[in-house]
């Protein structure tokens, strides 16, 4: 007969998420993972398979953490300033009052390289080009861009974002706030 559950798969995922994102997937070890979540590797193991299997639980919750700002962006009807609102909206969300976070996937980017765990480099190619389609979403309201121009723009804002996020990590929010007016200047 199999064993009840003694835990929440939802909290000790959100756990898992804060570690990872706090000292990075090569960093965190599985005895890291049994002491933030508060259950042991057999559990871990039985529910999540593997560490990649937290930290792709770990991706989902984020994503669910950061719906609220995307959600926003993908209603938006504010071309440019939609987009801005979304670099200010983002700088919070990576700027938490514990810490100076950045971004989960951006950082784990970061720490893993291209050559890193195809699973997990695929997950935040999604999540990428989502954030990359809704700023192809916005610019098309703006309506007297060319196609190429506009997925260019698109891949600018994305590297753009991704420059802030990395900055948040060690900049003032003020210095960051700079640089999101002249990345919008026009």
């Amino acid at each position: 007969m199999a064993r009840k559950k003694k835990y929440n798969e939802d909290e000790v995922i959100e756990k898992a998420m804060a570690l990872f994102w706090r000292n990075g997937y090569e960093s965190t070890s599985v005895r890291e993972l049994e002491k933030e979540m508060g259950i042991n590797q057999f559990s871990i193991y039985a529910s999540f398979g593997s560490k990649q299997g937290v930290f792709l639980e770990s991706v989902k919750c984020y994503e669910k953490k950061i719906r609220s700002i995307t959600e926003k962006l993908s209603k938006s009807s504010n071309g440019l300033t939609g987009i801005k609102q979304f670099f200010y909206d983002f700088l919070s969300f990576s700027m938490d009052e514990k810490g100076q976070n950045g971004c989960l996937l951006i950082n784990t980017v970061n720490e893993i390289g291209l050559t890193g765990d195809p699973d997990i480099l695929d997950e935040i190619l999604k999540f990428s080009n989502y954030i990359k389609s809704l700023f192809i979403n916005n610019l098309n309201q703006i309506g007297q861009f060319s196609d190429e121009y506009i997925e260019r723009r698109a891949n600018y804002y994305f590297i753009a974002l991704q420059g802030l996020t990395v900055a948040s990590k060690v900049f003032p929010k003020a210095e960051i706030e700079d640089f999101i007016e002249i990345t919008f200047e026009k």
